[in-house]
């Protein structure tokens, strides 16, 4: 199960909105709800939690490119709103299991067996159990990147705690 909450950070304080992710299938449809809940391009937050397994922050400002950050990659990609999300982060190609023959070093010499001799790394396209994306998000909003990194189970609440907007996070939960 998911949850999904905008806060807009408006002249007046935090304004926090429901929203519904039933006609998301891209980020571009992410920013456009964001961007609908801004007419006057204040930093929009589209929060997305999914039962405490992973957490999400788009944060759309005006027309500037969206910054984002997922507290748990590989969990996020497992889902299909966290996909949307590491697909802008890590490429669209990460799925791909078709190998770049250019790409590859190949001298005739290969023999199919492991080499031995290399440290073993993670293979490409993996998307990595850890934090991933704009560590710096929330940065001048009253969040650092070490305590965005530190977050438990219940991150929303903590960054909204944080931001001041817990009160308006809690009417729309």
């Amino acid at each position: 199960m998911y949850f999904a909450a905008l806060l807009t950070l408006t002249e007046d304080g935090w304004v926090a909105s429901d929203t519904e992710l039933d006609d998301v299938e891209t980020l571009a449809d992410l920013i456009g709800l964001a961007r609908d809940a801004s007419p006057d391009d204040d930093p929009v937050l589209v929060f997305i939690e999914q039962e405490d397994a992973w957490f999400g922050i788009v944060r759309v400002e005006g027309e500037d490119d969206p910054r984002i950050f997922v507290s748990d990659g590989a969990a996020a990609a497992r889902s299909s709103y966290g996909e949307i999300l590491t697909k802008e982060l890590l490429g669209d190609d990460r799925g791909d299991d078709t190998a770049d023959l250019d790409a590859l070093d190949l001298d005739g010499t290969e023999t199919g067996e492991p080499d031995d001799t290399e440290e073993e790394t993670q293979a490409v396209g993996d998307v990595p159990a850890a934090p991933v994306g704009d560590r710096q998000i929330l940065e001048d909003l009253g969040m650092s990147e070490k305590e965005l990194l530190a977050l438990g189970t219940d991150a929303l609440s903590e960054i909204a705690d944080a931001l001041g907007a817990s009160e308006m996070l809690e009417t729309v939960r």
